[in-house]
């Protein structure tokens, strides 16, 4: 898959979710990252958090003593803010509890890595 240049303005969403949260039975970061992929969204990052807290305030930490099986979650993806806005409506019917961000950013570099 091949991707248009991409350099300029773009839209940077954020999507904050818990390790534990499930779409259709998957761990739901990996749902969002296959239909992103499906979508042929440029790319995404997961990343996953050591301690954080959301709306229920219950602390979820790393740390041997406290060890959570609900760890923050952060898919991150930038692309067109169409295309942003064009999956929104996806996302909400998987996302039930959680955040999402978006935030213009500069892109300077976008680069697939020679093989």
């Amino acid at each position: 898959m091949t991707h248009e240049k991409f350099e300029g303005e773009r839209t940077l969403m954020r999507i904050h979710i818990g390790e534990s949260d499930k779409w259709h039975s998957k761990p739901l970061h990996d749902a969002i990252v296959e239909l992103l992929r499906r979508e042929g969204f440029s790319g995404a990052t997961v990343l996953r958090g050591v301690a954080g807290y959301g709306g229920s305030s219950v602390y979820h930490t790393d740390k041997l003593l406290r060890m959570s099986q609900d760890l923050p979650i952060i898919v991150e993806v930038i692309e067109s803010t169409e295309r942003i806005e064009s999956i929104l409506p996806r996302l909400d019917e998987m996302v039930e509890g959680g955040l999402i961000t978006l935030e213009k950013v500069r892109v300077i570099l976008y680069r697939a890595a020679k093989k």
